[in-house]
């Protein structure tokens, strides 16, 4: 007998995606409180690479996570959350005390914002497994065998060295395999430096295929004299369109190896209530899509939602203005849910919000 996972459906689009990433407990006190105020935790699991994998799952994608967790109870708790939502976890390595001694899975504190209190990241992983393993051990060309799509982020790459060298490897290991390379810098400023993060992240771009947000890279006006600055000075985080379609531009004409270029732009009336929209570049035109308003119930994972999605609609071949409203849509609906993930497996109902259908359906 054939054996299938009933949820992803046999007529789907066939592609086969893979992402590379940390995952992370996450403790989050509950009703809004802060962590100085609380004595209870909710516990769950995120990151940002594993946030993609479960939401594309959750959509019918076939879709597999590659990381490496402490071999205890809270590392195999981990991996069962992804199996829930239906992410392949075969690659996943859990390690033992003698190949990464301090072996821990990272953490992160969240305090939930709300009104004008906004929302508060503490990290604690550092030295988790995934900084002291060895990864000079993994077959990369056998890791990434038999996929179409592999999507990395700049999170991992401010790990560690060892990680830095796993994500450039991959990058070089798919180009070479002919997978699509989609690329999210996704900078955090508790992990490395803002150089830091820009020096690497640049060298990922001739790699790369699809490319959510920005910034962190360099783009000199001038390669020879870096005092001349960088082609997105003064471009402000809110751009007209004709702002971010010169930056656009400019990317591809640095990289035409890049198929696609898409970020979301936020608005953030208060703790409680955005707006998002988003500009992508795609086959020679920049597009808009439409601004939506929305109270927030939890905000992390919002852009991994944004990237999820634009993959997603880049998967199954949707228009392009349809490709960045889904995109916006995934984000803003994963807003309205708790948790790292956008754990919404009805396609129709990110539809509904992308043509801004809020009826109940019944």
């Amino acid at each position: 007998m054939e054996h299938h996972n009933p949820l992803q459906p046999k007529d789907g689009n066939g592609k086969k995606f893979i992402t590379i990433g940390e995952i992370m407990l996450r403790l989050t006190p509950p009703n809004y409180e802060k962590i100085r105020m609380t004595s209870t935790f909710e516990a769950s699991y995120g990151g940002s690479e594993a946030n993609i994998a479960l939401a594309l799952a959750n959509l019918g994608v076939d879709s597999t996570f590659f990381s490496v967790v402490p071999n205890n109870s809270l590392g195999k708790s981990a991996v069962r959350w992804l199996r829930s939502n239906d992410v392949h976890c075969t690659p996943m390595i859990l390690t033992s005390p003698e190949e990464t001694p301090t072996h821990r899975l990272g953490t992160y504190y969240l305090e939930t914002g709300y009104g004008i209190r906004p929302s508060k990241v503490t990290y604690d992983r550092k030295h988790s497994v995934i900084t002291e393993y060895d990864f000079d051990k993994v077959d990369i060309n056998a890791l990434l065998d038999g996929y179409d799509w592999l999507h990395l982020s700049g999170i991992t790459p401010a790990l560690g060295s060892n990680c830095r060298s796993l994500i450039m490897n991959c990058l070089k290991a798919a180009k070479e395999k002919n997978l699509i390379v989609s690329f999210d810098g996704n900078f955090r400023s508790q992990l490395w430096s803002w150089e830091e993060a820009r020096d690497f992240c640049t060298d990922c771009l001739p790699y790369v295929d699809v490319l959510l947000g920005t910034e962190p890279y360099h783009l000199w006006k001038d390669e020879e004299d870096h005092s001349k600055g960088d082609l997105k000075d003064g471009i402000p985080l809110q751009p007209s369109y004709e702002q971010q379609d010169e930056v656009f531009r400019h990317f591809i004409e640095r990289y035409p190896n890049l198929k696609c270029i898409a970020r979301h732009v936020r608005y953030a009336h208060s703790g409680s209530e955005n707006s998002l929209k988003a500009f992508m570049w795609f086959e020679g035109h920049t597009f808009e899509s439409r601004l939506f308003t929305f109270n927030i119930l939890d905000r992390v994972g919002g852009g991994d939602a944004f990237a999820s999605g634009l993959i997603y609609a880049m998967m199954n071949g949707f228009k392009s203005m349809d490709m960045v409203n889904f995109a916006v849509a995934s984000s803003v609906i994963k807003h309205t849910i708790h948790g790292d993930g956008n754990i919404t497996d009805d396609v129709q109902s990110i539809r509904n919000l992308m043509n801004m259908n809020y009826d109940i359906k019944r």
